[in-house]
């Protein structure tokens, strides 16, 4: 057997085409040139099934892509209106549930830099082993 598909496809079809072009008449492996490709049908076919599968699975996934724009555009529609809605709000169960942070949860982000770059009663630390 080859070692991949592509190169058997390669195999079948150099014999074929050879023995078609050579020797069309001559019996070999005693068959026919003719039952040698009745022998070697299903490997082809099986090449245009995959082929057709494969295309298949794209417009599928287009499919898929195109659903999933309409399916995202009304889940933002509902965290707005969860956000909206005064019952609930952003600090409420369902917006957490829903993969999102709850808004008595979040940080302020706010973060303060000291002045001169290190903190008060910190200087520059010595090297280990410089002696003063």
């Amino acid at each position: 057997m080859a070692g991949n598909p592509k190169s058997a496809l390669e195999k079948i079809q150099a014999a074929e085409v050879a023995w078609s072009q050579l020797a069309p008449e001559r019996r070999l492996a005693d068959m026919t040139l003719e039952e040698f490709r009745a022998l070697i049908a299903p490997s082809f076919a099986a090449r245009e099934r995959i082929a057709q599968l494969q295309n298949e699975l794209l417009e599928a996934q287009a499919e898929r892509d195109r659903a999933d724009q309409v399916s995202l555009a009304a889940r933002m529609r509902v965290v707005a209106a969860v956000l909206a809605d005064a019952a609930l709000g952003p600090d409420s169960a369902l917006y957490e549930a829903m993969g999102y942070t709850r808004k008595s949860e979040r940080r302020s982000g706010l973060t303060r830099k000291s002045k001169g770059g290190t903190p008060p009663g910190e200087g520059p630390k010595p090297k280990a082993g410089a002696s003063s």
